[in-house]
C-alpha cells in the first residue's frame, strides 16, 4: 500500500515525500526553498556554484523564513584546475561573445578552485539538516563529519553501481535519477560515461531499489501527483521535482527564461555539454547550438567562459544564450504558479489516486 507519510518523511522530518532539487544557479532562493519546507515538503538551497558566505546569508534567510527541514545541495570534486586558452581555441567563444554585445577575447585564463570542504564547513556551523551531493559522493572525512554533526546526506546517481557506492559510503538518502532529468547529470564518472549515465527514471528506479536498502528518490520527469504514486510503485520512498518549481513566482530564473519554459514541450531538450562542459539538459538554443566537442571547454571551463554570455543573455531579455535547463516533462509547465499551488496539486492527485 503505497503511503505518503513514511519513513523517508521520518528520516527527513517532513510530512510530504517530496524534495524540492537544488537547482544551482540562482533559481532556488531563500523564498523557494522556505516555501517548500513550510508546506510539508523538503526544500533545497542550489548552492554549488555560490561563495561560503553567500551560502550562510541564504541559509540564515532561510531559516528566518521557516523553521522546518531544508537541504543545501553541492558539488562533491576532486582537485583545483588551471588552464588557459588562446587564439583560435576562442573564435567560437568570440562569436558568442559578438551576438550578446560583449567584446571579443584574445585569450582566456581560468582558474578553479575546490571550494567544496569550506562549502560543507558553512553548513556544518549553521547545522543544516540535510546536505545533498551531485557528482559524487562527499569526500569520506568531509561525509564523517557531516554525519558526527548529525546531518542526513543525500547524493543523486545515475546507475545502480554509483548507488552501490553511496550507500557503502554511509549515505542515507539516494536520488536516482532518470534521463528525463533537467539540468546536470549526477554521473560520478563523465570519462566513463561522456554523456552521462542515461537510463530512464522508470527503469533505473526499480534497479536502485533492489540493490540498496537505504530510502531511494525517484527523479527525472517527475511533474505531478501521478508521478509521484507511479515511483513509489515501482519503489521509491518519495520524488524529487526541479523543473516544476521553475516556474513558481518564488523562482529566481529571469522571465525570459520562464516564457522558453512555457512554450516548451517534451521535444525541446536536448542532453548537452555546450553550457558547462559537463552533460545536462536544456532546452536547445543558440547557445547549445554554437559550441561542439571541438570548440567548448572541459568543464567547469565552460561553465565560465560562458557566464558572462548568459549574464548579459539575462539583461537583455535574450532566452537564446541563456542556460535553460529544463526536463523532458516541460509540456507540463503552462502557466507562473506559487509554490504552494504547485504542491497543493500535487498532494491532490496523488491522494485520489491513492484512495
Amino acid at each position: 500500500m503505497i503511503k505518503l507519510q513514511n519513513e523517508l518523511c521520518e528520516l527527513l522530518g517532513i510530512k510530504f515525500p517530496i524534495i524540492q532539487a537544488g537547482m544551482a544557479g540562482g533559481s532556488t532562493t531563500p523564498e523557494l526553498v522556505a516555501e517548500v519546507s513550510e508546506f510539508g515538503a523538503l526544500g533545497t538551497l542550489g548552492a554549488a556554484y555560490m561563495e561560503p558566505e553567500s551560502i550562510r546569508e541564504a541559509i540564515r534567510e532561510i531559516k528566518k523564513k521557516t523553521n522546518q527541514p531544508f537541504a543545501v545541495n553541492v558539488f562533491s570534486l576532486r582537485g583545483d584546475r588551471e588552464q588557459s586558452f588562446q587564439s583560435s581555441e576562442v573564435e567560437a567563444l568570440n562569436a558568442v561573445r559578438t551576438q550578446v554585445e560583449l567584446n571579443p577575447v584574445d585569450q582566456v585564463d581560468f582558474s578553479w578552485q575546490n571550494r567544496v570542504a569550506e562549502q560543507v564547513d558553512v553548513l556544518l556551523e549553521e547545522k543544516v539538516p540535510v546536505i545533498s551531493t551531485a557528482f559524487g559522493i562527499l569526500p569520506e572525512e568531509i561525509a564523517e563529519r557531516a554525519k558526527s554533526a548529525g546531518a542526513v546526506l543525500m547524493t543523486m546517481v545515475t546507475n545502480v553501481d554509483e548507488a552501490v557506492q553511496a550507500e557503502a559510503a554511509g549515505v542515507d538518502v539516494i536520488v536516482a535519477q532518470g534521463s528525463e532529468a533537467g539540468g546536470h547529470r549526477g554521473t560520478f564518472n563523465v570519462e566513463k560515461y561522456p554523456g552521462g549515465a542515461n537510463i530512464g527514471t522508470f527503469s533505473l528506479v526499480p534497479q536502485v531499489t533492489g540493490a540498496v536498502d537505504v530510502p531511494v528518490v525517484a527523479a527525472g520527469g517527475i511533474m505531478d501527483g501521478k508521478g509521484l504514486v507511479a515511483a513509489m510503485v515501482l519503489g521509491a520512498s518519495g520524488v524529487q521535482m526541479g523543473t516544476r518549481f521553475l516556474t513558481t513566482s518564488e523562482s529566481g530564473i529571469p522571465n525570459a527564461y520562464k516564457e522558453a519554459l512555457f512554450a516548451g514541450d517534451e521535444t525541446s531538450t536536448v542532453i548537452t555539454k555546450n553550457i558547462s562542459g559537463r552533460p545536462a539538459r536544456a532546452i536547445e538554443n543558440e547557445l547549445v547550438r554554437s559550441f561542439d566537442k571541438k570548440t567548448r571547454f572541459p568543464y567547469p571551463f565552460q561553465n565560465m567562459a560562458t557566464k558572462p554570455v548568459r549574464t548579459s543573455a539575462k539583461e537583455r531579455g535574450d532566452a537564446e544564450y541563456l542556460s535553460l535547463y529544463a526536463g523532458q516533462g516541460v509540456r507540463s509547465v503552462e502557466k507562473e504558479e506559487s509554490v504552494r499551488d504547485v504542491l497543493d496539486d500535487v498532494i491532490l492527485e496523488a491522494k485520489e489516486i491513492i484512495v
